[in-house]
């Protein structure tokens, strides 16, 4: 069973969803979203968080979107925990130049219209109904630096920031940062000092 943790509201907080797409928490991943949350709970924010690997869900759509495939209850949950948060942070290792094939299964699965959007039949244009939150992205190259990841491959996060998140209205930072395999410990603590400091702001 999966815990989400869950901290007490206090005046002028943000209310803060944050998402970790990766299986092993122990990791680099791991440690930086423990370190955004902690920040932005120390900062008076009130956070709820759910770590992908522990979810029940089926990440394949079997026919498409040619019919309704239920939603089980642990993509329900993500779904309201996206509808309660004014801030959304996203957290997975860049993984063959895209996200984990589990995080990209949850968006296939709940990214829906009614959600994440709808489409106006008259008008034929999309209605953003997530418009007015924000998020940030956090991706993590492992044998990598992103400048080099991106000078070879192109944006590896457009998918995620404009296909899926900005596609419903977001507003979307992204912050990526690598080579996370056999990093020097200052450099190791300079990224985890960053990502604590956009926890303290809640950005």
């Amino acid at each position: 069973m999966f815990i989400i943790r869950y901290t007490e509201p206090v005046a002028s907080s943000r209310k803060i969803f944050i998402l970790v797409g990766h299986s092993h928490l122990h990791g680099f991943t791991g440690e930086l979203a423990d370190a955004y949350e902690n920040a932005a709970r120390a900062a008076g924010n009130e956070t709820k968080r759910v770590n992908l690997s522990e979810l029940r869900f089926d990440p394949i759509l079997h026919k498409g979107y040619s019919e309704i495939q239920p939603l089980e209850p642990d993509l329900k949950l993500v779904q309201e925990n996206i509808r309660w948060a004014d801030h959304v942070v996203i957290l997975y290792p860049n993984w063959w130049t895209s996200m984990p094939a589990l995080l990209k299964g949850m968006f296939d699965r709940i990214w829906l219209p009614g959600f994440a959007f709808h489409f106006d039949k008259e008008t034929h244009d999309v209605v953003e109904l997530l418009k007015g939150k924000t998020a940030r992205v956090i991706v993590v190259d492992g044998a990598h630096s992103p400048f080099m990841t991106r000078l070879k491959y192109g944006d590896y996060t457009n998918e995620i920031s404009r296909g899926i998140l900005g596609f419903s209205g977001m507003d979307v930072h992204v912050t990526t940062m690598g080579p996370a395999e056999h990093s020097e410990p200052v450099k190791h603590d300079a990224w985890v000092a960053q990502v604590r400091e956009l926890g303290s702001q809640g950005i």
